[in-house]
């Protein structure tokens, strides 16, 4: 859990540093009637839809296939534009690709710590 909640403090200071603006540790109930918690829901823009980031320390399948369950599950109570993106931690060890297919197959935005230059204004718009 410690570990965990250090990677969060990380993404929470990044987003912060770029003045990414967002709602933290958001429920949306799903088609199943399950709440699911997102660490974080960027509001749409102008430029953007609504961004639901959640953060996945230690990517797996496991982790993985829980991000897509709650995605799958909610997306259809979410404005049909939003999309969701997972940053993974990819800092101790690498993210198989079998992890980041599975998230892409299930329209999930993977974006690995070391790559999440990439997606900033995306986030920030």
């Amino acid at each position: 859990p410690m570990v965990a909640s250090l990677f969060y403090e990380d993404v929470v200071a990044w987003l912060d540093l770029h003045e990414i603006r967002y709602t933290p540790k958001v429920k949306f109930t799903g088609k199943t009637g399950y709440d699911h918690l997102f660490d974080f829901v960027i509001p749409k823009s102008k430029h953007q839809p609504e961004r639901i980031v959640q953060t996945i320390n230690r990517p797996n399948r496991d982790t993985a296939q829980a991000v897509i369950l709650a995605w799958v599950d909610t997306k259809e109570a979410r404005p049909p534009d939003s999309r969701a993106f997972a940053l993974l931690n990819d800092s101790e060890q690498p993210v198989s690709s079998t992890v980041l297919d599975a998230l892409r197959d299930y329209d999930v935005r993977p974006v690995t710590w070391s790559q999440r230059e990439t997606v900033r204004e995306e986030l920030s718009a």
